[in-house]
């Protein structure tokens, strides 16, 4: 991953594609939420709850830039009252090697750091 060899072009563009990585997760919340959402469609309220510390204003952003970046779509159900529910799309799943491998690098540094 860390080659010396590289030369600056190389270095600039794997500089440039972590960024743009960066650019679309990096918040507290997105990659939890999209955690939280693998378990299975969910409304807002339910995304808040099992979220805790979201607040509601947060929430709708992060649900607002995942929906704009393709990670997760809005569907909503014509009941009474309206039911508005949220959902992983299949580009979601190109983040599951990442998510695994944050979950696993987790673990080993909160041992690490815990002791535990």
């Amino acid at each position: 991953m860390f080659e010396k060899s590289l030369d600056k072009k190389a270095c600039n563009q794997n500089l440039m594609a972590v960024r743009d990585a960066l650019d679309v997760l990096n918040t507290k919340w997105k990659l939890p939420i999209i955690v939280a959402l693998s378990e299975g469609p969910k409304r807002f309220n339910e995304l808040q709850r099992t979220l805790e510390g979201i607040t509601p204003k947060s929430l709708s952003k992060e649900l607002k830039d995942l929906e704009m970046n393709e990670f997760l779509s809005r569907v909503i159900h014509h009941t009474t009252p309206v039911k508005v529910e949220y959902a992983l799309t299949d580009y979601s799943n190109s983040l599951q090697k990442v998510i695994e491998a944050l979950k696993d690098w987790g673990s080993q540094h909160r041992k690490r750091i815990t002791g535990q």
